[in-house]
């Protein structure tokens, strides 16, 4: 909550409060003259009992406009007070479309017009922007010098694919990871293998320890060692640096430019209690000139860009990046794919160890490509999911195609005193020899899987099936037939416990006809791998489409 001026005007003496007592008995006295000597007091008199104008800012801005709309404002007829809230745009969002118009705000400054596609019911429509500030990524000077970005700015993509550790906030309640994680996907050039990239940023995020982003810019201040990368606002770091002489902390703007919080004025059409005209008052102050100044010396830009005077003493630049745009329809369809990566992953991964395996690929075979693929991918994946392993072929497992080769677990957990992610990793370097003589028993192996997985079927992860191969079914004298298979998927198919198949076949000889039944069957999909460098990609669009 932001502070609160007391509402008595406190610029009028005990001598204008005489004159205003005498000045209101000559109202009376004129009244039965006619009403402009009326009108003309009731304007001086109207800050007796002035309106209230609800505002909801973004907690950076409150500070600045807490200062800037203390005192009563002149509005029509009489005047008005505005009350200060300071709260993340998120829970805004929340309470625009959960509380009473009564109690709603007639007036948000959020970080990000993006916000207000999310609050579309609560009527939102915009005054303009009052700052702005560039989305770049924080750490510590010593990281910046040794990846020699001092000199040579990285470009987005570049950032995010270095070996420094990165702090991904929130994307549900955060502009700026969000419009990092965009910048990132469009540095790459869009596509598949774009969003491949941001679903390995994300995850590689969650894979390392939990860091808020509080943490990530405090780590960098000190410069420690193991600083990440955290994207923030400019106006994060220069209030970090302002008048601090020991910190550590920078600013790195990516070569193409930056996204921009724009910080717009929203009036919020759902919200009832306040004049128009007073609604209009607070909103030109936000808009003056006195604001823009106050906002530039707090470290915000004005919406075209100016910075603060003391931009480079505070660690940030003094001309601003090149802003790049930003497409509010398409960033939605991004936070939906990577939101969904927070929810946990369960997954039964049945790898094909039959002796065409064997074959090479590029300098080894496709069993140690399947191998270094899937340890690549396990590498990224946070502790909260669960993973299994089995290995197929024909005949096994006496009169199994399959066996189990790790239960699955939750990586975090821990079997015979070995975290499960040590043993799949372990299982894994044990694939290339474990491969079995003869065909591959892929029909029954795939009705197996998906009967295993939706018995141990968890309803707070999504769920689902790797069936990784290199061939075609063999089991033809004695095994379930494929449309066979096919309808019994279809028919044991259980809403409240879905369970996604997603094949991949592996090389030229894979049957992909047979895999796009099964996986369509369950809501599925199937891949090609053929290219060694394929395979790896694969796995992460599994995770990706995985939700």
């Amino acid at each position: 909550m932001g502070r609160h001026a007391d509402p008595r005007p406190q610029h009028l003496s005990t001598r204008p409060k005489r004159r205003l007592i005498v000045a209101a008995a000559a109202v009376v006295v004129l009244l039965a003259g006619g009403g402009v000597a009326w009108a003309m007091a009731g304007t001086g008199a109207g800050c007796d009992s002035p309106s209230t104008v609800r505002v909801t800012v973004a907690p950076e801005l409150a500070p600045v406009v807490t200062r800037l709309l203390a005192d009563p404002i002149a509005a029509g007829d009489g005047c008005t007070r505005a009350r200060v809230t300071a709260q993340r745009p998120l829970e805004t969002v929340g309470s625009l479309g959960a509380l009473q118009p009564s109690a709603l705000p007639q007036v948000w400054v959020p970080d990000s017009s993006l916000w207000a596609a999310r609050a579309g019911g609560a009527r939102p429509s915009s005054a303009g922007s009052i700052a702005s500030s560039p989305v770049v990524l924080a750490t510590g000077r010593t990281a910046v010098d040794g990846l020699g970005w001092s000199s040579t700015p990285p470009t987005w993509g570049q950032a995010v694919s270095s070996n420094r550790p990165l702090a991904v906030p929130d994307l549900a309640g955060s502009a700026e990871g969000l419009a990092a994680l965009a910048a990132v996907r469009g540095s790459l050039g869009g596509g598949q293998d774009a969003d491949n990239a941001v679903v390995a940023a994300v995850l590689s995020a969650a894979r390392g320890p939990a860091v808020s982003t509080d943490d990530a810019v405090a780590e960098g201040r000190t410069d420690a060692d193991d600083a990440p990368l955290v994207p923030v606002s400019e106006q994060r770091v220069y209030a970090t640096n302002h008048g601090a002489s020991d910190s550590a902390l920078v600013a790195v703007y990516p070569s193409e430019g930056s996204p921009r919080l724009d910080y717009p004025v929203l009036r919020i059409g759902r919200a009832t209690g306040a004049r128009p005209a007073a609604v209009d008052a607070v909103v030109a102050r936000l808009r003056s000139a006195e604001a823009r100044a106050a906002l530039v010396r707090a470290g915000f830009r004005t919406p075209s860009g100016a910075g603060p005077a003391d931009a480079t003493d505070a660690g940030i630049r003094k001309v601003a990046p090149p802003a790049l745009p930003l497409d509010p329809a398409q960033l939605q369809q991004l936070l939906a794919r990577v939101s969904s990566l927070a929810t946990p992953s369960r997954i039964l991964a049945v790898f094909d160890v039959s002796t065409s395996m064997e074959g090479p690929v590029g300098s080894g075979t496709r069993a140690t490509l399947e191998r270094d693929a899937a340890k690549s991918a396990l590498s990224l994946i946070p502790p909260s999911s669960a993973i299994g392993l089995w290995n197929f072929a024909y005949h096994l497992n006496g009169g199994d195609d399959w066996r189990e080769v790790v239960p699955t677990r939750r990586l975090d957990a821990s079997a015979d005193g070995h975290p499960q992610r040590d043993l799949l990793a372990a299982a894994l370097d044990r694939l290339p020899d474990s491969l079995a003589p003869g065909g591959t028993g892929l029909y029954d192996t795939a009705l197996a899987a998906v009967r295993a997985a939706r018995d141990s079927y968890d309803p707070a992860a999504v769920d689902s099936v790797l069936l990784v191969t290199d061939g075609a079914n063999d089991d033809d004298d004695t095994g379930i037939q494929l449309d066979r298979l096919v309808q019994t998927l279809k028919a044991e198919a259980d809403p409240a416990r879905p369970v996604k198949v997603f094949a991949v076949g592996l090389g030229p000889d894979a049957d992909l006809d047979a895999l796009k039944q099964i996986s369509g069957a369950t809501g599925g999909a199937t891949y090609s791998a053929v290219d060694p460098n394929d395979l790896q990609s694969v796995l992460f669009d599994t995770l990706r489409q995985r939700g």
